[in-house]
């Protein structure tokens, strides 16, 4: 050991010679350590180790670069290793990620649920949420968003302007799709992309996305309505009172409204004779 690693844990030469390298045994990250060093012992003969360590200035962590020194039999006669101190960039990386998640947590509030994907539609970053209403495990390997895709036809006009923005490196009109997540879940997203484009050549597609299932269960609703009145002008549907030759409602809503007024108005005709009945 050198005078720099002796400073460094606090103790002398002569204390650390016969001493065991890897003081460890009550940290919790022992056994991720030990198991890493067993690759000293076959190939490679090298591994790469961070190891928390008390010290007279509190405890400290160090990346441990080491690799083995071999006989002509390939045994292992000794170890060499160089270490670093890592602690403050670990404690900074802790904090980027209280950071991140801080700025996660603002960017989750909104409407907006975020993501980016790769050229062959491989994910790249997903939002907690769109996990969640996809039913996707925190910590699942890579997948494309195609493969969440219903049959709905509507979802090829949705990849082919993905496939176009990523072609030409323009962005496409927002488009909608019907995705089907793993719980069995049908979900309507309107979707409204990016394209990142790199010395001329799209790397990645960015975007933006909102559930709109409820509005389309609304949007449908009225499509049916619509089509159980549009044959509105026929003289058997017409409203109370009015002629064939009569000038006809403006659209299937306004014969709807000229039926509640129809009603509404045999309603006080009904109401003034019982007052004339009674007097």
């Amino acid at each position: 050991m050198n005078p720099a690693y002796c400073e460094a844990v606090g103790r002398k030469k002569e204390e650390l010679e016969g001493d065991v390298f890897m003081p460890v045994t009550s940290e919790k990250y022992s056994d991720v350590v030990a198991t890493q060093m067993t690759k000293l012992f076959r190939p490679p003969f090298a591994c790469t180790v961070e190891q928390w360590i008390q010290t007279p200035n509190g405890m400290r962590c160090f990346s441990w670069s080491a690799k083995s020194m071999l006989d002509n039999a390939k045994a292992v006669v000794s170890i060499v290793a160089i270490g670093h101190d890592i602690t403050r960039s670990k404690h900074d990386l802790k904090t980027t990620r209280k950071k991140d998640e801080e700025l996660m947590l603002v960017v989750e509030s909104g409407r907006q649920m975020y993501y980016t994907h790769s050229p062959e539609h491989m994910m790249i970053f997903v939002s907690p949420r769109i996990r969640s209403l996809l039913g996707c495990k925190p910590r699942a390997g890579n997948w494309a968003w195609t493969d969440y895709l219903t049959d709905n036809p509507i979802n090829a006009a949705a990849l082919e302007r993905t496939i176009r923005a990523i072609s030409t490196g323009k962005r496409e009109p927002p488009y909608r799709l019907e995705m089907k997540g793993a719980n069995g879940k049908t979900i309507w997203f309107e979707a409204n992309e990016i394209p990142v484009v790199k010395n001329g050549k799209t790397v990645s597609i960015v975007g933006s996305m909102i559930d709109i299932s409820e509005r389309m269960k609304v949007e449908e609703g009225a499509t049916e309505a619509e089509l159980l009145i549009k044959d509105y002008r026929n003289p058997v549907i017409r409203p109370y009172g009015q002629d064939i030759d009569s000038e006809p409602v403006n659209g299937p809503f306004g014969f709807l409204r000229s039926i509640f007024s129809k009603k509404a108005e045999e309603a006080d005709s009904a109401s003034g004779e019982g007052s004339d009945n009674q007097q």
